[in-house]
This record gives structure tokens, C-alpha cells and sequence, in this order.
């Protein structure tokens, strides 16, 4: 970009000086940015780089639990040494908000807010969610703030959780119905059947798993509940429709159905071997390569899989219709969300310079540019896209980005030059929700939502989809239809702090869950997997295992009446 960059403003390109940033910060710094939900480490670089370079005269140094592993380990480590980093993006729920700013770790943005006019936007937002910190102050920004209803899904095109297969391969063995989850297994054997290798020669699976982001439970497990309208709270499973709760460890329950689920898969020769010792990064590829078949949630193998010329030969991931199946869908957050959000790290160099940052993540032009194609989000104007006879139309480089997903697509010199995919926003946070559109040019920032998308993407795939189910609706739509959708209504709910007993007894039980769970899956036979179960159900029982969920049935249970609020507004 040199003496450009993009900048929406009534609709139009301005320019701005590429020393901007030097006359209003002269000092160069270089910023850390503690961030739980990012897969990527080290500097920022690339056209993003050059972006912030040239607005704030600083660059992004992310530190990543997700790629530096240990779980809470780096946030502890951290926290104690006093500065957890220049920008923190963590939940704010749990407790997490308080103990940070009882620590002192936070900035109270309070006096920094003069000018701000993007976050004064949602300052009800903002105040709402610096409540959980107990004290006085303006101390988090919250994510995915939206000005749609909480109970409208922020799934554009396909839900949040569905059955999602290669539907090439599944039209190729005539489209047989699936029942229930079981059915999938002999489904996507016979699909591996027909397509053994990749394009690269990888062995074909179904299933190739990843630890990243384990928590309470085997992340990979917990996701297939998702199917049938639960949503883990704590060891809680959580029917988000009834308010019912099971016990994730109980033996019906359906995270356990879960487990047993991806044993049998392995069993078959569906799961990938390097599942136990792999990453995000490592699945995604292999999801390009064409190396999985099935996806646990839609936007992975869609994005990662359906390019343009794959999609017109037929070939990609579509969600097919799982009878008894709920699919759990995410609703909008007027108020934004309190499981993740932004944050001033007290000890920053420029506090001032840091919320002039949030803010800019906040505005049309942040929001256009801090996104990422994970949650489809158009890039800046002048890059990706531009607007031609008052509606929004992809460059070059955004149809081969967006359309072609051609991972090696460079930008030009004057916006930093390399891929576009590698100097992409690497912060993995969303600051507006899914469905809203920037005002100042009535354009929605998902480029899903754009009549210019649907149009490029009407290929052979799509349309061998709805000719089979009958329909012209969208997948999220057509599922809405048959009453097979449960939304998560969205509220800022946060969960009160556990006890110190209680946090104590839950860390050692979801060690061992954890641990128990890869080892279930991996069982060289029933008896094994059955006998595993009861090890670690008797470990964790031993733990304390049943205050630990008493508690979190009562958080289910509390956060069931803001859903049951929510549906009645």
C-alpha cells in the first residue's frame, strides 16, 4: 500500500500518508498480543502488518496458547511474572475478567476513551461486560457485538453443527439416509472406499482429529453432542432447547455416545493415525488436500475444501440431513459476548495507542480488515473487493482468495506483496457479529451475505444439493424448516466463579477426562474402551467429580432462563 490504504469512508478509497502512523506515535513498538483463541505465534506480517505498521507505527508479536500448547500453563506463567501483554483477547467469563483486573493486569480504559467513537458505539456493551470485574471501570471490549435479535442464528449459509460429508462421495453411493449418528459409520466407510487417497497421495479418513482445543473435555468428542442440541456447561451437557442437563461422564451420556462413536469409526479404519499428535494448521491442510471426508462443523471443510473449481466439478462439503438430529446453531449477541473479548494489558508502553487500536478493530475499515476468511469477512476495500454501481464486487484477488481459495494468491507490492492468506489478520477475532452490515456503505461484512457471492458460487455441487432435498433454500434455512435447528439465544452470559475447592477438584477431573478420553478412542477393542470408561469414571468420582458438576448444573440451569427471556422478547 505504500502511500495507500484502504480506508470505507461514505463508501469511497481515501488514501492515507504512509508515515500517518509516525507523526501521530513517533516511537516504533513492537506489541505483544496475548491471544487464547489465535493459531498462529510469532510476529504478524504481511499485508495486515503493513496496515497497523502504517496506522499505529507498531507491529503484533501474538503469543498463542493454541500453538505453544500446555493449556492454561502460558496464561499462569504469564500472570505471574505481572504483564500478560500489550493486548489480551481471553474469555472474560469464569472469573476470568475479575482475577485479571484483581491482579492488575488490566488497563481501565476509562480516561482513554475520549475520541473513541467506534467504541463508544457499544459503550452499553462495554459497560455491560466490565461488570464481571466486580469494580468500577471500563475494562473489556466484548466480541461479536450485534445489532441483530438474539434468537436469529449468525449462520449465514450452513449451521454452526451439522453432519457434513465429501457430497460427491455421498451422491456417488445413491445418498443413503442417515437415521441417526450411528448410520454415518458405514456411510463413510464406503466412501473412503471410492476415494483411498488424496490429491497428494495422503491416505483418505474420515476423521482426523486434534487437541488444541481440549479444555474440560476432549474438544473433538464434545463437538458430535452438538448434533442433537447440547452445548457442554463445565461437566454439564446442556439441552439448550429443554434445559436439561446429563453428566459428561455418565454412561448414556452423549458425550461418552460420543467417544464410543470415533472408537468404532477407528475400528473401521475411518480415524486418522496422527490424530493424537496433531494441530489445527496440520487438519486444515489436510482438509485442502482433500485428505477428510467429514468435518465436525461446516466452515471447516467448506472452507478449507470447496473452491471454486472443486464446487463446479461437483466436488466439496455439504451438510446432509441427520433424521433425529438437532443441529445447534449460535444466535446474535446485541450485548455481545462474554466468553471472549479484548483487553488494555496495564503494563503497555502506550495505553493510549492501545485503545486507539481496539477502536480502529471496531470500525468499518477493522472490521473489514481484522477478519479472516474462517468467518468470512471481505477484506479490506481496494483489496479483495470494491463497489461497483453502488454493490460490493470481488477483484481479481478476492475471487481467487474467496472463490478459488487459492492459499498461494499474492497482493500487490503497494499492499505489502506475499500471500494474502499468510499476511491475513492472525488475531482470529470476530468484533461484530456474523450478520451485520457496515453502515457506512450498506454493505454486510460477510461476504456470504453478498447477491455478487451467490451468484460466482451457484455451482455443480450446490446444485446437486438442493435438487436432492427439493429445495432453493440455504442449508441453515432448509434445516430451520424441518425443525432440525436449536439456537443458542444470544446473551452475555457469564459464569460465576467457582470455589477454590471446587476450581482445584475440576482441574485434576478434567486432566483426567482429558486423558481418558484420546485413550477411549484409541482402545484396541470394546472391552478395553468399556473398561477405560470405567477408570476414569472412578478416578473422577474420586476427585470430587459430582460437586464439581452440581455446580455446573446450577449454571445451566441459570443460564436456561436468560435463553427462556431471550425466546420471550
Amino acid at each position: 500500500m505504500l502511500a495507500m490504504a484502504a480506508s470505507a469512508v461514505m463508501g469511497q478509497v481515501t488514501t492515507v500518508s504512509a508515515s500517518e502512523g509516525e507523526e501521530k506515535y513517533p516511537e516504533f513498538l513492537t506489541i505483544d498480543v496475548f491471544d487464547h483463541i489465535s493459531n498462529y505465534q510469532g510476529v504478524q506480517s504481511g499485508w495486515f502488518a503493513q496496515l497497523v505498521k502504517e496506522k499505529f507505527n507498531m507491529e503484533l508479536n501474538l503469543i498463542s496458547p493454541n500453538v505453544a500448547g500446555g493449556g492454561d500453563t502460558l496464561y499462569q506463567t504469564r500472570s505471574a511474572n505481572g504483564n500478560l501483554g500489550d493486548i489480551i483477547i481471553t474469555n472474560l467469563d469464569k472469573s476470568r475478567l475479575k482475577d485479571l483486573v484483581q491482579a492488575g493486569l488490566v488497563l481501565d480504559m476509562t480516561e482513554y476513551m475520549d475520541g473513541e467513537e467506534n467504541l463508544k458505539k457499544y459503550e452499553d456493551s462495554i459497560v455491560k461486560v466490565s461488570e464481571l470485574a466486580g469494580q468500577e471501570g471500563l475494562w473489556a471490549v466484548p466480541r461479536g457485538v450485534s445489532e441483530v435479535a438474539a434468537t436469529v442464528p449468525n449462520e449465514i449459509t450452513e449451521p454452526t453443527n451439522s453432519a457434513c460429508l465429501r457430497w460427491d462421495l455421498y451422491k456417488e453411493i445413491g445418498y443413503p439416509e442417515i437415521h441417526t449418528l450411528e448410520d454415518l459409520l458405514p456411510i463413510l466407510k464406503q466412501m473412503q472406499e471410492l476415494e483411498e487417497t488424496s490429491e497428494s497421495g495422503q491416505k483418505v479418513y474420515a476423521f482426523s482429529l486434534f487437541s488444541d482445543w481440549d479444555s474440560d473435555i476432549m474438544h473433538n468428542a464434545g463437538a458430535l453432542s452438538a448434533l442433537y442440541g447440547y452445548d457442554p456447561q463445565g461437566f454439564a451437557l446442556f439441552n439448550i432447547v429443554t434445559g436439561e442437563t446429563q453428566s459428561m461422564i455418565a454412561d448414556d451420556s452423549f458425550y461418552v455416545r460420543g467417544l464410543k462413536f470415533l472408537f468404532d469409526a477407528n475400528q473401521l479404519g475411518l480415524v486418522d493415525p496422527e490424530s493424537t499428535t496433531q494441530n489445527f494448521d496440520t487438519v486444515s491442510a489436510k482438509y485442502s488436500d482433500g485428505a477428510i471426508i467429514y468435518s465436525m462443523w461446516p466452515w471447516l471443510g467448506t472452507g478449507y475444501y470447496n473452491s471454486q473449481k472443486n464446487m463446479e466439478a461437483g466436488k466439496g462439503f455439504q451438510s446432509a440431513v441427520i433424521d433425529d438430529a438437532s443441529y445447534v446453531c449460535w444466535g446474535s449477541n446485541p450485548n455481545g459476548e462474554a466468553s471472549m473479548g479484548i483487553m488494555v494489558g496495564s503494563q503497555t508502553a502506550d495505553p493510549q495507542r492501545m485503545v486507539d487500536f481496539l477502536n480502529w478493530l471496531y470500525s468499518p475499515e477493522g472490521v473489514q480488515a481484522g477478519g479472516s476468511d474462517t468467518n468470512s469477512i471481505s477484506g479490506p476495500e481496494g483489496l479483495t473487493w470494491e463497489m461497483v454501481d453502488g454493490q460490493p464486487q470481488f477483484t481479481e484477488l478476492g475471487k481467487k482468495v474467496f472463490i478459488e481459495k487459492d492459499s498461494s494468491a499474492t497482493v500487490p507490492e503497494e499492499w505489502g506483496g506475499g500471500s494474502y492468506i499468510d499476511g491475513a489478520c492472525a488475531l482470529n477475532y470476530a468484533s461484530l457479529g456474523t450478520k451485520d452490515v457496515n453502515a457506512e456503505t450498506g454493505v454486510p461484512y460477510n461476504y456470504l451475505m453478498w447477491d455478487s457471492y451467490k451468484a460466482i458460487t451457484e455451482t455443480a455441487l450446490t446444485k446437486d444439493w438442493a435438487e436432492h432435498y427439493g429445495t432453493t433454500e440455504s442449508p441453515i434455512d432448509y434445516f430451520n424448516g424441518l425443525d432440525m435447528i436449536a439456537v443458542i439465544p444470544g446473551t452475555t452470559w457469564a459464569a460465576p466463579e467457582y470455589s477454590t475447592d471446587i476450581s482445584a477438584i475440576k482441574e485434576q477431573c478434567k486432566q483426567t477426562i482429558v486423558d481418558y478420553s484420546w485413550r477411549m478412542v484409541f482402545a484396541e477393542n470394546e472391552e478395553e474402551f468399556h473398561s477405560l470408561l470405567a477408570e476414569m469414571q472412578e478416578i473422577a468420582y474420586g476427585l470430587g467429580y459430582e460437586d464439581v458438576l452440581k455446580a455446573d448444573q446450577e449454571n445451566a440451569a441459570a443460564r436456561y432462563e436468560l435463553f427462556k427471556e431471550a425466546r420471550a422478547e
